[in-house]
């Protein structure tokens, strides 16, 4: 090449160099002004009352592969009747404002769904999952979905049949839900092309230790987690969910800023911190790893409150005329060592106090979290229970803690079962693959790495979550031991007033029996 073109191209890019540098600097800021003006409005100061004390609306914040689904089947719908759900809660992807009285919203939405709430009478709940396995199945649960449809003999067959019916459904198909609207068919479509491909090359063994790279088979896992979708939707899906910033956001300019961290990672940090932000103002934040005590928080923590609001409810619609039962208010400082528990560990009990002119009380407390006694004369034996109000099947059983996690239990094992026969049925059609914990013991651990670093928004996320749940689970022991200690005392406090009560009855039957031998002899 001719020296002087050579010098005369160099001179070129070296004059196109702050041109880019300009650029670059100048997108950069553009994106630094976008991601803190949303983030400095998201963190505005809001006039909350006690983030622990559950209000009026219930919304599950349901971050997909976390375990949410159990706890909408076997915790919240045995806690509130159909009628108190927003309709089709957990299958509609936008709040229906039409039933202004609903209680319970459980939903893939983001926390942007508080745009169309009653934020000060709204609490909000959540379950996070470790980033890395939150991916794994995330992957999995694509490749099941998708795989079903491998019953067709061709993709337009497949798709025909999806459409007619969802058609043909009253409620939502799982292709109508965000995420899975976007990754099924993606997935769908991957699989089918794969199998046309495998026909074209006629019948041959496929086999490989690692179930997650078989490309011949199912799109591997590398390729999954390096596609765009993955990139917009599910890498750092944990925090972009709690801070309000997914695709599905209400929020405008959401897509910008979601875009500005892609772009740019360190403006994630101020992401972050919304999300950390939001975790501290929920009602409960539990992780799926920890299964048995993220159940039992929650049953303590939001299943307690829910029963103890509805029967609080219930009680405050009864008419004074119709109820002879006395009932005076109390100055908290006279059943001190009641109200030093949180209404939440109550559970529903009637706890019995002290003798107060001579009747025996009853102390409740309303949803002020004031005290309340009432006397036992006339005392109606309905009033601790739930009432059976709108079918309310927690109701009609009165509800308690206990038996809430027992009905927990019997549920989640049946849910599993046949979830698994579900997956079984599914990954059959794509065997030998077969997802398992044991074979994500031999992905690579570059991928690992991949996935760790894709994700890191939502590694520091979780460990705030694991921080959150360490706190809250202390706290609920100490409360719980509190409450037993309590009943054990009053409990205690009302065998002696038994025993006391029956002795003094003694004591009257013999001064009456003394009295009458008396009276015969004067009488003689």
């Amino acid at each position: 090449m001719d020296p002087a073109l050579k010098f005369s191209m160099l001179l070129t890019l070296l004059g196109l160099v702050p041109v880019l540098v300009n650029a670059s600097s100048s997108d950069f800021g553009h994106c630094e002004r976008v991601v803190k003006k949303w983030a400095l409005s998201s963190l505005d100061p809001q006039i909350k009352g006690d983030t622990r004390k559950l209000q009026d609306l219930l919304f599950f914040l349901h971050v997909p592969r976390t375990g949410g689904r159990t706890y909408f089947h076997c915790f919240l719908k045995k806690l509130y009747s159909k009628s108190l759900e927003c309709p089709r809660s957990y299958d509609k992807l936008r709040f229906d404002p039409s039933k202004p009285k609903c209680r319970l919203l459980v939903t893939h939405d983001d926390y942007s769904m508080m745009s169309k709430l009653p934020s000060q009478r709204t609490s909000v709940v959540t379950i996070l999952r470790n980033p890395v396995d939150r991916v794994f199945s995330t992957y999995e649960f694509s490749v099941e979905v998708g795989a079903r449809f491998l019953v067709h003999p061709n993709l337009t067959s497949a798709t025909q049949m999806a459409g007619r019916l969802r058609a043909k459904m009253k409620g939502v198909s799982t292709l109508d839900i965000w995420p899975w609207k976007y990754l099924v068919p993606w997935m769908r479509e991957d699989l089918f092309a794969r199998r046309d491909a495998r026909r074209q090359k006629g019948s041959a063994e496929i086999y490989s230790k690692d179930p997650y790279e078989m490309e011949d088979m199912v799109m591997p896992l590398h390729e999954y987690i390096s596609s765009p979708i993955a990139h917009d939707i599910i890498h750092n899906g944990a925090t972009f969910q709690v801070a309000g910033l997914t695709n599905n956001s209400y929020i405008e300019e959401a897509h910008e800023v979601r875009h500005c961290i892609q772009k740019y990672k360190i403006l994630g940090e101020h992401v972050l911190q919304v999300a950390k932000k939001r975790l501290d103002d929920m009602l409960y934040v539990g992780l799926t790893k920890e299964h048995k005590e993220s159940a039992t928080m929650f049953a303590n923590v939001v299943g307690a409150q829910v029963i103890s609001q509805q029967t609080a409810s219930n009680m405050s619609r009864e008419s004074v005329a119709d109820n002879k039962s006395v009932i005076r208010k109390v100055d908290l400082d006279d059943c001190r060592a009641l109200s030093q528990v949180h209404l939440l560990m109550l559970q529903n009990r009637a706890l019995r106090c002290q003798i107060l002119s001579s009747t025996v009380m009853t102390v409740r407390f309303t949803a002020e979290n004031s005290c309340l006694c009432m006397t036992n004369s006339n005392f109606d034996q309905n009033a601790g229970q739930l009432p059976s109000t709108e079918n309310d099947e927690a109701m009609k059983q009165n509800m308690t803690v206990e038996k809430l996690m027992e009905a927990y239990e019997v549920c989640i094992s049946s849910l599993r079962k046949e979830q698994a026969r579900r997956r079984t049925a599914s990954l059959k059609r794509i065997s030998p693959a077969n997802f398992s914990k044991e074979g994500r013991l031999h992905v690579p651990e570059v991928v690992l790495q991949q996935i760790r670093s894709l994700n890191n928004l939502d590694l520091e996320l979780y460990k705030y979550a694991e921080d959150i749940f360490a706190k809250q689970h202390k706290r609920t022991m100490e409360e719980l031991f509190a409450t037993e200690r309590i009943n054990n005392s009053y409990g205690a406090v009302w065998k002696v007033l038994v025993l006391a009560t029956a002795l003094i009855l003694l004591f009257s039957l013999i001064l009456f029996v003394n009295a009458r031998r008396t009276t015969s002899k004067i009488k003689i």
